[in-house]
C-alpha cells in the first residue's frame, strides 16, 4: 500500500481538519445522532438550478423522463450531504463506557460514500478505525456512525481521515488512534484522466500509533488481512 500519511513524518497537515469548525455549526440539528429514519424533502432553489443545468447542456427539462429529475437530485443532495446536520453530542449519547482493557480495538471494512467537493461526483470505499483505550470505550456502532458524519457531506479525503481521527481522540482520549480510508474517485474514472483502477490510500496516526512503529505495524498487518 502507498500512503500519504498525514502524521507518520511524511507530511503534516492539521488545517485539513480545522474547515470543519465553526462554520458549520448552525447546520447541526440538535439531537439528531443517526441518519437512520431521516426524511429528505426537496429544495425550490436546487430545482430551479438543476432546471438550468438541463437546458444548458441542451436537454429539455419537460420531457417525460427529465420532468421530475430537479425534485430527485434535490433530495439526493440532501441525503448525501446530510452528515452536516449530525449532532455529534447526540450521536455518542452517553455510549463512552469505563473498561479496564487497553488493547487494540479494532472496526475494519466500515463501508463510506462521500462526494468530491472539487467535482461533486462521489469517491467511495473503506475505512479501518482502531484506538487503545485509555480507561474508556466507546459502543462499537458510533465508529461507523462517525465515519458517515464525515462522509456524508462535500469532502477530500485527506481531511475526512483527519477529521475521524481527531474527533475519536477528542472523544475518547485514547492512548492512541489509527485511521486509514482506501477509496476509489469517480472524478479519476468518469473524466481527467479516466483511471478506473486507481485506488487513493490516506492515512491519520495520533499517539501510539504514531509513536510507536510496532504498534503501528500491528495495526496495518490487521487491516492488509481485510
Amino acid at each position: 500500500m502507498a500512503f500519504r500519511n498525514s502524521t507518520n513524518g511524511y507530511h503534516t497537515d492539521h488545517a485539513l481538519a480545522d474547515d470543519d469548525g465553526q462554520e458549520y455549526e448552525t447546520l447541526i440539528v440538535q439531537g439528531r445522532g443517526k441518519l437512520e429514519g431521516v426524511s429528505y424533502h426537496s429544495d425550490p432553489a436546487i430545482e430551479d438550478a438543476v432546471r438550468v443545468i438541463l437546458k444548458q447542456i441542451g436537454e429539455n427539462p419537460e420531457r417525460e423522463g427529465l420532468l421530475k429529475t430537479p425534485s430527485r437530485v434535490a433530495k439526493m443532495y440532501a441525503e448525501l450531504t446530510a452528515g452536516y446536520h449530525i449532532d455529534p453530542d447526540a450521536l455518542i449519547n452517553d455510549a463512552i463506557f469505563s473498561v479496564s482493557y487497553d488493547e487494540m480495538v479494532l472496526v475494519k471494512n466500515i463501508e463510506f460514500a462521500s462526494l468530491c467537493e472539487h467535482h461533486m461526483l462521489p469517491f467511495m470505499g473503506r475505512v479501518h478505525v482502531a484506538y487503545i483505550p485509555n480507561g474508556r470505550v466507546v459502543g462499537l456502532s458510533k465508529i461507523p456512525r462517525i465515519v458517515e458524519m464525515f462522509a456524508r457531506r462535500l469532502q477530500v479525503q485527506e481531511r475526512m481521515t483527519v477529521q475521524i481521527a481527531d474527533f475519536i481522540n477528542q472523544r475518547l482520549d485514547p492512548l492512541g488512534v489509527a485511521v486509514v480510508a482506501e477509496g476509489v474517485h469517480m472524478c479519476a474514472v468518469m473524466r481527467g484522466v479516466k483511471k478506473a483502477g486507481a485506488t487513493m490510500v490516506t492515512s491519520a496516526m495520533r499517539g501510539v500509533f504514531r509513536d510507536d512503529p510496532k504498534t503501528r505495524s500491528e495495526f496495518m498487518a490487521h487491516i492488509e488481512r481485510a
